[in-house]
C-alpha cells in the first residue's frame, strides 16, 4: 500500500524501567527496585505512528513537541523508524509516562510533564499533508492537538477515511468520521451513561448514543480480552470475539487496534472486516508481549545497562549534558519566549577554519540565536571514511561553543541531521554556499529544505570563503609531511 497514512495527535515519551526487587526500603515499608535496564519508546500518537511504520506503511505524524531532551529522544526514535514528522510547537514539557517494573509486572507509574498546554497552530505543510492523505488516524490523548481549529477544519474536509481514537478530555470526533474506537471506560465517560444493565446491552446503548451525538458512521468499543462491539448501521451490534487468548501487557493495545482498523479501511475493507482485522491484530499484539516487543534498537532499548543518550547522563557523571540537549533546550525556550528567531546550521567541523567561521558568523546574524548540529565521531566516520574525524566530538563541540556567534551545540549520531532538526524546528536552516557548487545556483539541492518547510521554516545559503576546506587542509598537511620526509633522505 503506497498511500500515505497520516496520524494526528498527542505524543508522549514512554519509559519502562525494569529491575528486580529483593528487599524493602529501611525507612518505609515499600519495595526497592534495583534498575537493570530502561527501554524508551514513543507513546500516544507516536506509538500509533511507530506501529503503522512497522507494518510497512508510509506514515506522517502531525504532533506537538516541546523544546526539551525528552522531545529530542522522541524525534530520534520516530525518525529512525521512517516516520515523517510535522511538529507543532508545544509550550512547557514533553509528557512522560514512566513504568517501574519487576518480573514483567508494573509496580508503579510515574507521570511527568504537568498539565496540558495549548499547542501551536499547524503550519501550511501539515494541512497540505492532511489534504493528500490516503487515510487518517486521530490518536487523541487529551492534550490539545485534536482540538486545534485549523486541524479540525482540515479533517472535516477530507475525503479519506478517518478513524478517531478518542480521549475523555479531548474534543468530539469531526462529523463524518468513519470509525470511533473508545474502550469501555472511555465510552461511558464520553457519553455520561451510567453503564446499567447487562454488559453488552449497556455498551450497545452507549455506543449508539456516541455515534449519533458525534455523527460518526460507526463506533467500535474495545472490550479487552473479549474483543470488540461494533455499532454501525442502526441494526443489531456486531460482537467480534478475540481469536486468541490475549493475556499479557495491554499497554498500547488500543493504539494497535486503531492502526489496524485504519489501515484495513485504507485498503478498502468494510467496517465489519476492518474491526475483525483490528481485533485479530490487537489480540496477537498482547499475546506476543505487547509493548515489550518494541524494545529493539529502534525503540530505544538498552538491555542490561542504563540507557543513555538525549537527556540521559552516564553513571558517575552527574550534571553532564551528554549531547548538548539541555543547554540547547534553555536557549530555545528563552528565544521563543521572547518571540525571537531560531537559526541552526550543521556539519562535521573536523578542523575549524576560516570558512567555517564565516558561515557561522553569517548564520548568527540572521536571527536571535545559533544552534550548531554537530556530527558525532560515529557519524563523521560513516560520512568521511576511515581516519576521520581527526578531532574527537567533545573537542569539536567545545571549540564551537567557545565562539561568540554560537549559542548552543547539539551532537547527533545519525548520518543526517533530520531527527535533531525535527526537535529544534529552526526558523532558519543555514547551509554554506559551497554546498551548492556544481548545481544550478537558482535551484540548489538542499536535502533538508522539504523537511524544514514542514514547520514553516526556511532554508538559506550564505556566502562561502573560496579555497577553505577541511579535506583540502588535511591533504595539504599530509603532502607537506611527505615532502619534509623526502627532503631529509
Amino acid at each position: 500500500m503506497s498511500e500515505l497514512l497520516v496520524v494526528v495527535g498527542d505524543t508522549l515519551l514512554d519509559r519502562d524501567v525494569d529491575g528486580r526487587v529483593d528487599r524493602l526500603c529501611p525507612d518505609a515499608p515499600v519495595p526497592v527496585l534495583d534498575q537493570q535496564f530502561a527501554t524508551y519508546r514513543p507513546g500516544g500518537a507516536g506509538l500509533a505512528a511507530l506501529l503503522a511504520a512497522a507494518d510497512g506503511r508510509e506514515v506522517a505524524l502531525i504532533t506537538a513537541l516541546a523544546d526539551d531532551p525528552a522531545a529530542a529522544r522522541l524525534t530520534g526514535l520516530l525518525t529512525a523508524a521512517g516516520v515523517r514528522l510535522y511538529p507543532l510547537p508545544l509550550p512547557g514539557a514533553t509528557p512522560e509516562k514512566i513504568r517501574l517494573r519487576a518480573g514483567g509486572r508494573t509496580l508503579l507509574r510515574l507521570d511527568r510533564g504537568g498539565a496540558a498546554q495549548p499547542p501551536g497552530e499547524p503550519p501550511a505543510a501539515a494541512l497540505e499533508v492532511l489534504a493528500g492523505a490516503g487515510a487518517i488516524l486521530v490518536s487523541d490523548y487529551g492534550r490539545g492537538v485534536a482540538g486545534l481549529s485549523a486541524m479540525r477544519q482540515a479533517l472535516a474536509g477530507t475525503t479519506a477515511p478517518v478513524v478517531w481514537d478518542p480521549h475523555p478530555r479531548g474534543p468530539a470526533a469531526v462529523p463524518g468520521s468513519r470509525l470511533v474506537t473508545p474502550n469501555e471506560g472511555e465510552l461511558f465517560r464520553l457519553t455520561g451513561d451510567a453503564a446499567t444493565g447487562p454488559r453488552l446491552s449497556g455498551l450497545a446503548r452507549a455506543a449508539r448514543m456516541l455515534r449519533d451525538r458525534w455523527r460518526a458512521a460507526a463506533v467500535a468499543v474495545t472490550m479487552g480480552a473479549d474483543g470488540s462491539l461494533l455499532c454501525h448501521n442502526g441494526g443489531a451490534p456486531l460482537v467480534v470475539p478475540a481469536p486468541v487468548s490475549a493475556v499479557g501487557d495491554t499497554c498500547g493495545a488500543g493504539d494497535r487496534f486503531a492502526v489496524a482498523a485504519v489501515t484495513a479501511l485504507a485498503d478498502g475493507a468494510l467496517l465489519s472486516e476492518a474491526v475483525q482485522e483490528a481485533v485479530r491484530v490487537a489480540s496477537t499484539y498482547v499475546a506476543e508481549g505487547g509493548a515489550a516487543t518494541l524494545a529493539g534498537p529502534a525503540a530505544g532499548g538498552r538491555p542490561d545497562a542504563a540507557a543513555t543518550g538525549a537527556g540521559d547522563r552516564p553513571a558517575g557523571t552527574p550534571g553532564v549534558d551528554v549531547d548538548g540537549r539541555e543547554a540547547a533546550s534553555a536557549v530555545l525556550a528563552r528565544v521563543r519566549a521572547n518571540g525571537g528567531t531560531v537559526v541552526a546550521t550543521g556539519g562535521c567541523f573536523d578542523l575549524l577554519h576560516a570558512g567555517h567561521l564565516a558561515t557561522l558568523q553569517a548564520a548568527r546574524r540572521l536571527g536571535d540565536c545559533l544552534v550548531v548540529c554537530l556530527n558525532s565521531d560515529r557519524s563523521v566516520a560513516e560520512l568521511k571514511g576511515p581516519g576521520r574525524p581527526l578531532t574527537p566530538q567533545a573537542d569539536r563541540a567545545r571549540l564551537l561553543a567557545a565562539l561568540d556567534c554560537v549559542d548552543a551545540v547539539v551532537v547527533f549520531h545519525e548520518s543526517t541531521p533530520h531527527a535533531v532538526l525535527c526537535w529544534l524546528r529552526p526558523d532558519i536552516w543555514v547551509k554554506g554556499g559551497d554546498y551548492a557548487r556544481g548545481a544550478d545556483p537558482d535551484h540548489p539541492d538542499l536535502p533538508e529544505a522539504e523537511q524544514v518547510r514542514r514547520w514553516g521554516g526556511q532554508t538559506v545559503l550564505v556566502p562561502y570563503l573560496d579555497g577553505r576546506s577541511t579535506s583540502g587542509t588535511i591533504a595539504a598537511a599530509r603532502a607537506g609531511g611527505r615532502q619534509l620526509t623526502e627532503g631529509r633522505r
